[in-house]
């Protein structure tokens, strides 16, 4: 089964947490991955089993673009901020760019997140 990879902006956590406390029972059926503290806060908060990645800054949202490009991602929720300039935009555009490569959907707010969790529950 495909992974599915949980990031979130530090302004941003919070929402993501409750967002999968929410959908946790989504969340259990599939191998989860996340950056680092970003995985740390929901698995502490939902008791899922996650693979924590590098904190995003310093590599995790490339190990996770590494998934993408294996073609080992079912589909990305990236709580994104964008109201603060990030330090590892650079990072952040490659992710994105490598999930519309190779057609992986990628939930930035919690609207899209909704949108996306339906569409997956039909697959």
């Amino acid at each position: 089964m495909k992974k599915i990879a949980l990031i979130a902006h530090d302004n941003m956590k919070n929402d993501l947490v409750e967002f999968t406390k929410k959908h946790v029972d989504f969340f259990k059926k599939y191998p989860l991955v996340a950056t680092g503290t970003t995985g740390k806060r929901i698995a502490e908060a939902t008791g899922l089993e996650i693979h924590r990645y590098q904190s995003g800054p310093i590599g995790g949202d490339q190990q996770i673009g590494a998934d993408i490009a294996m073609n080992e991602m079912e589909a990305v929720f990236f709580f994104r901020d964008p109201l603060t300039a990030q330090p590892h935009e650079p990072d952040i555009s490659a992710l994105i760019r490598l999930a519309d490569v190779h057609k992986i959907p990628i939930a930035t707010n919690q609207s899209t997140a909704e949108l996306l969790v339906t569409a997956l529950k039909l697959k």
